[in-house]
């Protein structure tokens, strides 16, 4: 096999996205491993067991589809929500490498379940809605489907195979080991030749290209992605050794990305009436704005 754009020998790649693709196969894909920056988000709250899971595997797949974007400033959100479940709003978003999240659920409905409990118990009734906000042309689409099978991966599987019509392979992986966690992933997708005068390849999801790639990329275990032994690029070259050529190329390394400023929140605020306002005050005459994302408290005068 022939790979172009090798990482150095040794470097399992924490925190950062690896992009490479299958050419003759009409393929491409992300591989992620979230250490360091998976730990900072998961400690804004003190999530139970379950929750940091979930919003872990959401992470992941946040980075995996964010990393699809080409242009700067360009922005993917992921949204899960449910009336009336344990869990009824996640949210995760990805922009220029910066990634956050964050989980509102009920902790007494939790606890009433087993450690980890289906997707099903914990949304009840759901959707998951993946949004594009791109940079350049200022455009907005979103796909909505519901939060259905095993876990949120098959959902987001989904989601490529209902609103995008592109097949799509994705596996996750999560490791934690009371002080730290580890989280993997890897996306795989078949493409358009782009070619006029051919059939396009992505409304056909039993060719014979894709069948190939999605038994090889489908053959990942969820050890492999969570093993700090085993460098991306060492994964890729597991599943796709046969192939004449596969071309990889490391991406900017992640960080965590609240972007929440005081600046902004006194923007916000000063849209509401000022009666509204005057509610908001407490007795210091200040206006208390506790960010999701980060835990961080703001004291807004506004």
């Amino acid at each position: 096999m022939k790979v172009a754009g090798a990482i150095p020998d040794g470097e399992t790649g924490f925190d950062q996205v690896l992009a490479f693709s299958v050419p003759q196969r009409n393929a491409r894909g992300r591989a992620v491993r979230l250490g360091p920056v998976l730990d900072t988000v998961l400690s804004a709250h003190d999530y139970p067991t379950a929750i940091r899971h979930l919003l872990a595997e959401a992470l992941v797949l946040t980075t995996l589809v964010g990393s699809l974007l080409k242009d700067e400033d360009s922005q993917l959100t992921v949204q899960a929500q449910a009336e009336g479940g344990i869990v009824d709003l996640l949210v995760c978003d990805y922009r220029n490498g910066e990634i956050r999240g964050y989980v509102r659920h009920d902790p007494e409905r939790l606890s009433a379940l087993k450690t980890f409990p289906s997707l099903q118990a914990l949304f009840g009734e759901g959707y998951l809605a993946i949004t594009f906000d791109l940079a350049t042309t200022d455009e907005r689409y979103q796909g909505i489907v519901p939060l259905e099978g095993e876990s949120l991966t098959e959902a987001c599987e989904s989601y490529f195979a209902q609103s995008e019509q592109v097949p799509t392979l994705i596996r996750t992986g999560i490791r934690w080991d009371g002080s730290h966690s580890i989280a993997g992933g890897l996306l795989v997708q078949h493409l358009s030749e782009g070619e006029e005068s051919r059939e396009r390849l992505h409304v056909r999801m039993d060719h014979p290209e894709w069948e190939h790639v999605a038994a090889l990329a489908g053959s990942t275990r969820q050890d492999e992605l969570v093993d700090a032994a085993v460098s991306m690029e060492a994964l890729v070259w597991r599943l796709f050794h046969e192939e004449s050529e596969v071309r990889v190329e490391p991406l900017a390394g992640l960080a965590r990305g609240c972007r929440c400023t005081a600046e902004y929140y006194e923007a916000v605020l000063m849209r509401f009436p000022e009666d509204e306002r005057a509610d908001m005050r407490g007795d210091d005459g200040l206006i208390a704005v506790d960010c999701a994302f980060c835990s961080k408290i703001f004291r807004i005068s506004a």
